[in-house]
């Protein structure tokens, strides 16, 4: 069998590790064996906070919709309550933005619902 070294391979490997580590703090993005645990590390973080993430987000529009309904004296609770049972099919995030820019339009919504 022929021999086979693994110079350009090895080379690229750690150059790409490299390259992903660019601008991280002292050994990891100089070692390769460092950088390479922290590449590790940040795909973790990263996929679980992508994760996490969309929940953050619900639980601004919650607040976002519960502010926009204490001046109508409406609970948040009621308003998603009497959502359902009028079957209106307005997403929290649709909300949240009818209660911080329109808040005209959110009266209505909210007018249409309580009937």
């Amino acid at each position: 069998m022929t021999r086979v070294k693994k110079g350009v391979n090895a080379l690229k490997t750690r150059r790409n590790v490299l390259k992903q580590v660019k601008g991280y703090r002292f050994g990891r993005s100089t070692k390769e064996k460092q950088a390479y645990e922290a590449i590790v590390h940040a795909g973790k973080y990263a996929f679980a906070h992508r994760k996490d993430k969309k929940g953050d987000f619900r639980n601004m529009w919650n607040v976002q919709i519960s502010a926009g309904l204490k001046d109508l004296n409406l609970s948040y609770s009621k308003f998603i309550g009497l959502l359902k049972k009028q079957k209106v099919d307005l997403n929290r995030k649709i909300l949240a933005d009818f209660a911080n820019n329109n808040p005209e339009i959110f009266k209505n919504v909210v007018a249409q619902v309580s009937k």
